[in-house]
């Protein structure tokens, strides 16, 4: 990921299926600072999370085919059933562990490499 300050590497679980999707970091107790979870849509088009069953925070970030960051939902709240959209249309999502994109300093209009993202353009 590349942000004015800097580049930031996460090992990323990758989910492409409507199944795995579903089930995200669902259950999960723990995601280390840089894990994180990276959803692939196949096609970019409005998305929206909720955090059921997830027991830790997490950062959404809204990605295009491109790369680049629509949005970021910062610290979603463990449990919470309220729908978190993208605020257009996306292809990826990647969830991070709360906080972790304003510690990084990590913002909408930066770039996220991934060879999926790759792919995709």
């Amino acid at each position: 990921m590349q942000s004015e300050s800097g580049d930031h590497a996460f090992t990323v679980e990758v989910v492409d299926t409507p199944e795995t999707r579903a089930q995200g970091l669902m259950y999960r107790q723990e995601l280390a600072d840089d894990a994180g979870m990276l959803f692939d849509f196949q096609e970019e088009r409005p998305v929206s999370f909720w955090m059921r069953n997830t027991f830790i925070p997490l950062d959404m970030l809204f990605i295009e085919a491109d790369g680049t960051i629509l949005n970021i939902h910062v610290n979603a709240r463990p449990h919470d059933t309220t729908s978190i959209p993208s605020e257009g249309p996306v292809q990826f999502v990647l969830e991070i562990p709360g906080g972790r994109s304003d510690e990084l300093g990590i913002a909408a209009g930066d770039t996220v490499e991934h060879p999926r993202i790759t792919a995709a353009q």
